[in-house]
């Protein structure tokens, strides 16, 4: 059995996200340490808000407590097959409450938005957005998976994560990198994303999960075999402690997990 992953529990939002960017640039750190870029995907929901609370606030002046855009390589982890300025729209939702609010010192990422042009096929828009990802990774057959540093994900009240959902076939992908379904529970139906494989491949993960609505969802994940056997369950499973869980206390009332209050 590998290390469980971690829980980091908090009274709000507000005091969560000091500690999101402490660890979001740590791994930024190790990024460029490694090969100068930092290789990030990003779920949509009430994520983006909280992520921009936390990487948009001032620096404190620190040695590494300073976001550097101009490295960085956004993808979506899954994305609605709708325009890009339509309500649905990750990316919307993430230039909004992100992009758009960067100061200019700070720089700007490269993001990779899906191509409006496939709205009409979703399999040949996961198929273009697969080739996005290999022309920043590497040629598809001289890796099996691609390796992000650091995935940042939502939990769905029903489990699920990115747009793969319960049950559905997709779970069982092994080979691709880019997925398409046009069945989606929730709508909209036609959606790509990431396979489970390439999320648990992630250097580290980062799950996002708020509100008091998620705590029987996340009591599931945490003390039951069927909330393992839940997309988000099977990524904490594959992925052990390279997985964070970043929550406020009423998403985790009365869960029995281990928590920790700081990254320290």
């Amino acid at each position: 059995m590998g290390k469980p992953p971690n829980l980091y529990s908090f009274r709000s939002v507000a005091e969560l996200a000091p500690s999101l960017r402490t660890y979001v640039l740590n791994q930024q750190k190790a990024a460029f340490e490694h090969h100068n870029t930092f290789r990030v995907a990003v779920s949509g929901g009430s994520l983006p808000k909280t992520l921009a609370q936390a990487l948009l606030a001032p620096s404190d002046g620190s040695p590494g407590d300073s976001v550097d855009f101009t490295k960085w390589q956004i993808f979506f982890a899954d994305e609605r097959c709708v325009p890009l300025d339509h309500e649905d729209s990750n990316y919307k939702l993430l230039r909004e409450e992100l992009l758009d609010k960067i100061p200019e010192k700070m720089g700007k990422p490269n993001v990779w938005p899906i191509d409006e042009e496939y709205l009409d096929d979703v399999q040949e828009m996961a198929d273009q957005y697969e080739k996005n990802i290999v022309s920043v990774f590497a040629a598809r057959d001289s890796v099996k998976l691609p390796l992000f540093d650091l995935l940042l994900l939502g939990c769905g009240l029903d489990g699920h994560t990115c747009s793969l959902f319960p049950d559905h076939p997709l779970l069982r992908e092994t080979d691709a990198w880019v997925l398409s379904i046009s069945d989606s529970p929730k709508p909209p139906p036609k959606r790509i994303t990431l396979s489970l494989p390439v999320v648990i491949a992630g250097t580290k993960i980062a799950f996002v999960t708020t509100g008091g609505g998620k705590k029987d969802v996340m009591k599931k994940i945490f003390e039951s075999d069927e909330g393992r056997g839940l997309p988000c369950g099977l990524i904490n499973e594959g992925g052990g402690d390279k997985v964070s869980w970043f929550t406020d206390d009423s998403a985790v009332e009365g869960v029995s997990f281990p928590r920790r209050g700081s990254l320290m």
